[in-house]
């Protein structure tokens, strides 16, 4: 089958750039990205592609060159979905916050609604693509909607997750570490494989494509997070006990990290982990061995959260108790809110419970994050539920430079490495602030001598 048309239902994090990356690398494929969110799709189609909703190194490049010629942004998904041959689903599937599996399971109504949708739109035969990050068997839920609908159109769903990494999505959309899909084991579902390893051999080598079964493909996705989060968590629980004991958890980290067996990725200490995979995916993974009866599964994947969760908290008790036990009226300069850096993805950032913390104990938050909003931070903050939306307001103040948030503040705390804090004038920001003047480096991004050496009072993670 030649794929002339795919249609992307959903204009987020995973839909936006991987779209625009096929679109790319195969012009002779119109790539049409639809979702409902009308201010969304008109930041898509900005003229400058510098206000695109997402930030990613080296997106906007790529849409500037596609869009308009084989890519398109589009509020019509009815259209969309009768065009195409290929549909990826790439909505968001959020914890539910409601009901059975509660805090734990993921939240499927907005897969399903695609499915009914796709059911009642599409004329003719179509390939179904899973890209958002789905419990196991999700397909067979999906291919249940769309086969009840009695109006003989054939329908192939295939798994093929995402292994992005925001902050270097587009270079992961390049040059991927796999391509990983999922199908039928029926000759029409493995067609419908070759279609899709058809579109991605158009710029990825045939011995990174990886063809599973579906089951087999969803899973993966669940267990590649679990097992990064793992490493984090089992890194910064040792940064507690290098506290303790003298050891440096940098040195500790470099030490096992040379050992071929296990490797130097992911064993950065930090004041934690955030983004929208990690924890949701591991509590997915934890419902799913808990409805399994699996008891012992689920509580070894579910530590990887409570550790996580011990680390923030550890974070903002280490403000507190440094600043004589109060930060009562005191201004704490938070100094990044994105999870990471080079993204402008907040979702559940170390940053947002931190924050929550400290203004629990009646700090003055000021934030300083080089492409997160106000808006955006308060919305963070609202969405926890905490207190009401007006005490959030006045309990966080903004700035667009990082010289005036640390500006007369008792602390400095680093929650996102963005690159730039490392280049700073920190003689400026230290002779600008209350003294004693204290750096909290959550992310362990700073050169702690010269730091001390002019003055500061420096800690950061497991050292």
């Amino acid at each position: 089958m030649e794929i002339t048309k795919i249609c992307c239902i959903g204009a987020g994090y995973v839909g936006g750039p991987t779209m625009a990356v096929i679109a790319q690398k195969c012009p002779q494929i119109q790539v049409t990205v639809v979702d409902l969110n009308v201010e969304r799709i008109l930041a898509w189609n900005d003229e400058n592609t510098d206000n695109i909703p997402i930030y990613e190194p080296g997106l906007s490049e790529i849409v500037a060159e596609a869009r308009g010629r084989n890519l398109f942004f589009s509020t019509e998904v009815d259209k969309a979905i009768d065009e195409a041959q290929i549909i990826f689903i790439s909505v968001n599937t959020p914890t539910k916050t409601y009901g059975k599996g509660k805090g734990m399971a993921a939240d499927l109504k907005y897969i399903e609604l695609c499915a009914r949708q796709i059911a009642r739109v599409a004329k003719n035969d179509k390939i179904v693509v899973e890209k958002s990050t789905l419990p196991v068997r999700t397909a067979e839920a999906i291919k249940s909607i769309l086969d009840s609908t009695g109006n003989g159109v054939q329908f192939q769903i295939l798994s093929n997750p995402e292994f992005l990494a925001e902050g270097t999505a587009v270079q992961d959309l390049l040059d991927p570490d796999r391509i990983l899909i999922g199908g039928d084991t029926s000759v029409q579902g493995q067609e419908a494989i070759q279609a899709l390893v058809d579109v991605y051999s158009n710029w990825v080598s045939p011995e990174k494509i990886l063809t599973t079964n579906v089951w087999s493909s969803e899973l993966s996705k669940l267990t590649a997070n679990a097992f990064l989060a793992q490493r984090i968590s089992s890194i910064n629980a040792m940064s507690e006990l290098c506290e303790k004991t003298g050891a440096d958890v940098n040195e500790v980290a470099k030490a096992i990290g040379m050992d071929s067996r296990i490797g130097p990725k992911f064993l950065k200490a930090s004041v934690g982990f955030g983004g929208s995979c990690f924890q949701k995916d591991i509590l997915n993974l934890v419902y799913i061995a808990k409805s399994y009866g699996l008891n012992e599964v689920a509580d070894y994947w579910e530590q990887v959260i409570i550790m996580n969760d011990h680390q923030k908290r550890r974070f903002s008790n280490k403000i507190v108790q440094t600043l004589y036990n109060t930060v009562a009226d005191k201004k704490i300069a938070f100094l990044g809110w994105a999870f990471k850096k080079d993204t402008n993805d907040t979702r559940e950032s170390a940053a947002i419970y931190v924050a929550d913390d400290l203004i629990n104990e009646q700090a003055k938050i000021v934030v300083y994050d080089p492409k997160v909003s106000r808006n955006k931070i308060l919305a963070d903050l609202d969405y926890l539920e905490t207190r009401t939306s007006e005490k959030n307001a006045n309990s966080v103040i903004t700035f667009d430079d990082p010289y005036s948030s640390c500006e007369k503040a008792h602390a400095v705390a680093i929650l996102t490495e963005w690159d730039e804090f490392v280049q700073y004038d920190w003689q400026k920001i230290y002779d600008n602030m209350q003294k004693p003047a204290f750096i909290f480096d959550g992310r362990n991004i700073l050169n702690k001598a010269e730091l001390e050496k002019i003055g500061f009072v420096y800690q950061g993670i497991g050292a």
